[in-house]
């Protein structure tokens, strides 16, 4: 038995994607901006993958710009608006601490071009308390970025109450909703944000394909020179089997997600419940209480996190220690982190988080060999009796 369990890294493919896609890649040729009938095909099937993506978070279709993928739309939320904003006094941006790569490595360029930066610290908890911000926004602030749910603890935001601070002083609120939209109700007007990115391959949608929602109003500057694309906002011929495929997960995750999120919710407590009772010196990272329902984190006292993902991928069981886009280093999680864990608590986590083709069988498959592969490494790291002398 292969078991994936991690879906916040990406998600497989569902059926009638791939069968829309395909469709695409052999009817839908034209150019969408050719004005004969093969172009004006191809920029229909645009328009009606931007009515599902618009749908899923609440939008109107023409405030949704299609980009190559989260990263890009991370990018062009804060970087098009801050060059938007760069000849007015605004010059301060603001993250949370445990945001995705995308937003942070963005700020850090930004502030080689002389922008003032601040990182939001988080509590143990993994939440961004708006008190905090409140402490740090001036203003100056230009944008305030914090990501509706993170991508490893899986813990979701007051973004409405964030927001809220983020206007009252004339900033730009900004949030990265990758891990959030197609799991759990997503509504632009809700959260009360400008901007708000979201990635196809999160949701069963193909990879190299995104979206960026830009509130009607919001001043934003292109970051990619070229045609006229997407109302001038993003330049390059489009992606249309991309977009298409987008377009239906879109659709089909925002029909099922309501029984969706509880069959996932109760699968992702009964593997933690399972993990906690069998496996000891075990701890839940983040808020319990306010997650999406696919993602759990947990600390393995004593066991080097990189070890038991080996030993669980050689079972057949794939999980990850955090971000997909981080992995492959030896630094430990920033987000745990950036949470006040202690060293060794950063190195010792892993994050399951199931999806839709998650089953009953592979959660008691991981609760059943867990305590066994934990065991063994533990019993490597035990220090040898030394014999007594007499």
């Amino acid at each position: 038995m292969r078991i994936y369990f991690d879906y916040n890294a990406t998600t497989p493919l569902i059926p009638a994607v791939v069968d829309a896609m395909s469709a695409a890649e052999r009817e839908l040729f034209g150019n969408a901006s050719s004005v004969h009938f093969f172009g004006q095909q191809a920029k229909a099937a645009i328009d009606n993958a931007r009515s599902s993506v618009s749908s899923l978070i609440g939008a109107d279709p023409s405030e949704v710009v299609f980009t190559g993928g989260g990263t890009e739309s991370d990018n062009f939320a804060i970087r098009g608006a801050a060059e938007a904003l760069e000849p007015t006094k605004r010059r301060h941006l603001i993250a949370s601490a445990i945001e995705h790569e995308a937003v942070l490595n963005t700020l850090k360029a930004l502030a080689r071009r002389g922008w003032k930066t601040t990182l939001i610290p988080v509590e143990q908890s993994g939440i961004v308390s708006p008190d905090r911000l409140r402490e740090v926004i001036t203003d100056e602030t230009a944008i305030v970025s914090v990501m509706h749910a993170n991508n490893e603890i899986g813990t979701i935001q007051p973004i409405a109450e964030l927001a809220a601070v983020a206007h009252e002083h004339g900033a730009l609120m900004h949030t990265d909703a990758v891990q959030t939209a197609g799991k759990i109700p997503v509504d632009v007007r809700g959260l009360g944000v400008d901007l708000l990115s979201l990635s196809a391959h999160k949701f069963n949608g193909p990879k190299g394909v995104g979206a960026l929602w830009v509130r009607r109003g919001t001043r934003m500057q292109s970051i990619q020179t070229g045609g006229k694309h997407e109302r001038g906002r993003r330049a390059g011929t489009e992606n249309v089997p991309g977009i298409v495929g987008m377009g239906v997960a879109a659709r089909l995750s925002a029909d099922k997600m309501t029984p969706e999120a509880a069959r996932v919710g109760a699968l992702r407590d009964r593997l933690e419940e399972g993990i906690l009772g069998s496996v000891g010196s075990t701890t839940i990272n983040g808020a319990r209480a306010s997650r999406v329902p696919n993602t759990t984190n947990i600390s393995f006292d004593r066991v080097e996190a990189e070890s038991l993902l080996i030993a669980l991928d050689l079972e057949g069981v794939a999980v990850s220690t955090g971000s997909a886009c981080s992995s492959g280093t030896l630094e430990p999680s920033h987000v745990l982190r950036a949470m006040g864990f202690p060293p060794h608590r950063t190195q010792n986590s892993l994050r399951f988080s199931l999806g839709v083709f998650s089953t009953d069988a592979e959660v008691d498959r991981v609760i059943e060999i867990l305590p066994r592969l934990v065991e063994k490494l533990r019993g490597l790291t035990r220090k040898p009796q030394v014999a007594a002398t007499s």
